[in-house]
């Protein structure tokens, strides 16, 4: 499967790294940040006195610059990254990774005296002046959030001096991590013949059929995180105690507070969310239970978690994924399919399995171009076929801000609502299959697909949330070594999976792997998977009492995900996101799937 899938291309973006139309891209970057930051100089003079036309003819120069420079950058980092993530032995995508980002400081620097000046402007200067210019009035949510958001500003030579150091910091950690876990190889004996894995192959063994190969690939894997955690807990306390520093001196109430502010949303909802979440443990154990007795066991072990079951002998060749899924997507809307079938026929996704490439799967949008690309390791599972569909709904979600002709500014979703058209396109992959067979052991397969994802979303999901949080509140008040982190994650994982798992054998080294623990920008990168499942399984639940009618509607909001919080633009949907019930009918609608698995 790994010889069919392709690799992307991106050469309609640049002809190459070491091109002149690349190596001139990123020249005007740097004269775009020199000429706004002298334009900056010039306006933050203005105050909240100043007269409102004036004051809207300055903001809206201000966003239509930061949009043109937000439309460079988010064309150049996403063409770096297409490298860098693919082969982190590439010395010149990283070298141009490395000065791109240290051009990026000054961006930074500048969106930041942006948001100080916002806040001195005040809300009711701006309300005024953006009623007298387009631009200005078109971004009206974003001027506003920053006047909001600039309470959590140190001053302008500390968050300097923040955006700086952070390059030999956090960011710094963050690539280290990333280096080391896409570098590590492990020898290991898969069907009589020793190979030489890269740690995500490795991984993806954990689905293997056969139990013996899942559980040497798990003591395989542990071994090999053994000889790394030193490594890595330096990197996760390094990322983890800058975010801690800047937070208190930003005067954040805790860690958790910048997160949930980015993601445009309220403790009341977050609470809401994790206390129906809670709520549903039971249920999840009863997945499992059922799941170690259909395998013959009392209880799961960790690498029987994502054990296939029913008939799973199906291979999806690369041709038979693209052709599944465009067919689906078209039944749901013509857009749609059309839209993955471009993806498909265009290169847009880079599928190989090959030692130096990043684990798992992402979409990046690409702005100039008004394109995506999406990164994945495919193996011809159905997982995998989830997982492109997963990824095609992201860019899918792009494709509707660009059509709706959005600026840069008004793209920028919050992580809770861009997970909304990804879990959509895995729903309809996932319920597609379930209507296409009448086979007990062919809806088994499929069904625990649906679940195992439903469970890692809402139950190992929490683990984490669990995990982070702790590691923060430990890590205020020392460094912590690379078995309290263990231990950390295996106290987690028993608080959420309890008697659904057997407690000897779970996954202590989690926290290795996963890219989201590692940035210093962006903390708790967890429970936004919980909403977007949830969320999108609402959403979808209404899409199937409305059908067709229902397309708009869904396009419009994925088009204005940047331009609203979180509860508002669910109200559109007759939806309270505050309220437990919202979150519980959502997991009751997983649990109806939990009983037709139990009943197999």
């Amino acid at each position: 499967m790994t010889a069919s899938a392709p690799r992307w291309d991106l050469t309609n973006v640049y002809p190459a790294l070491d091109s002149k139309q690349f190596k001139n891209a990123v020249k005007k970057y740097k004269s775009m940040l020199d000429d706004f930051d002298a334009y900056f100089r010039k306006i933050a003079k203005a105050g909240s006195k100043t007269d409102p036309k004036k004051l809207g003819k300055i903001l809206g120069e201000s966003v239509d610059r930061f949009n043109a420079l937000l439309e460079l950058s988010g064309t150049l980092e996403p063409y770096i990254y297409s490298f860098v993530s693919t082969d982190s032995r590439n010395k010149e995508a990283m070298r141009a990774l490395s000065e791109f980002e240290q051009m990026s400081v000054q961006a930074n620097v500048l969106q930041t005296r942006f948001t100080a000046w916002a806040g001195k402007l005040g809300k009711p200067a701006i309300k005024k002046a953006v009623k007298t210019n387009a631009s200005a009035k078109a971004h009206e949510f974003i001027l506003l959030e920053a006047a909001e958001q600039s309470k959590y500003l140190m001053s302008e030579a500390e968050e300097m001096l923040a955006a700086e150091l952070t390059l030999s910091g956090g960011n710094a950690f963050g690539k280290l991590q990333g280096t080391v876990t896409s570098q590590m190889t492990v020898d290991f004996e898969l069907d009589g013949k020793v190979q030489k894995m890269p740690m995500p192959a490795l991984i993806n063994l954990r689905s293997h059929p056969d139990e013996s190969v899942r559980r040497r690939a798990y003591e395989a894997e542990n071994q090999a995180w053994e000889g790394a955690k030193e490594t890595l807990a330096a990197c996760l306390n390094g990322v983890k105690g800058e975010a801690l520093t800047l937070n208190k001196k930003r005067g954040r109430e805790d860690a958790l507070h910048a997160s949930i502010d980015a993601a445009r949303m309220d403790r009341e909802t977050l609470n809401a969310m994790l206390g129906a979440m809670k709520d549903s443990f039971p249920m999840f154990r009863r997945y499992f239970r059922h799941k170690a007795k259909l395998l013959g066991k009392e209880k799961l072990a960790w690498w029987d978690l994502f054990a296939p079951m029913g008939k799973t002998d199906k291979v999806y060749s690369w041709g038979e994924a693209r052709d599944f899924i465009v067919e689906n997507f078209n039944k749901f809307s013509p857009d749609l399919g059309g839209f993955a079938k471009r993806a498909f026929d265009k290169n847009w996704i880079d599928g190989e399995q090959r030692e130096g490439k990043r684990g798992g799967a992402f979409c990046m949008g690409v702005a100039a171009v008004r394109e995506s690309r999406i990164l994945s390791n495919y193996d011809g599972s159905f997982d995998q076929v989830s997982t492109l569909a997963h990824e095609l709904g992201h860019a899918f979600h792009n494709e509707c801000a660009y059509a709706a002709g959005k600026t840069q500014l008004q793209q920028s979703t919050p992580m809770t609502l861009a997970e909304t058209a990804s879990i959509m396109c895995e729903t309809i992959v996932t319920e597609a299959a379930l209507a296409q067979t009448n086979d007990p052991q062919e809806v088994l397969a499929i069904l625990e697909a649906q679940m195992n994802n439903a469970s890692q979303v809402v139950v190992d999901i929490y683990s984490r949330y669990l995990f982070e949080k702790e590691v923060f509140e430990r890590r205020a008040k020392a460094e912590l070594s690379s078995d309290e982190i263990n231990d950390i994650m295996e106290r987690a994982q028993k608080a959420t999976y309890g008697d659904g798992l057997d407690e000897r054998y779970l996954q202590k080294f989690m926290w290795t792997w996963k890219p989201h623990y590692y940035s210093s920008g962006f903390s708790f990168y967890n429970y936004p998977y919980a909403f977007g499942l949830l969320f999108a399984t609402g959403l979808y639940a209404i899409y199937q009492k409305r059908g067709a009618d229902f397309v708009p509607d869904y396009r419009n909001l994925l088009a204005s995900t940047g331009e609203a919080p979180a509860a508002e633009l669910a109200e559109r949907f007759g939806i309270n996101i505050r309220t437990k019930k919202f979150w519980a009918d959502s997991l009751a609608i997983i649990g109806r799937r939990v009983d037709r698995y139990c009943q197999l």
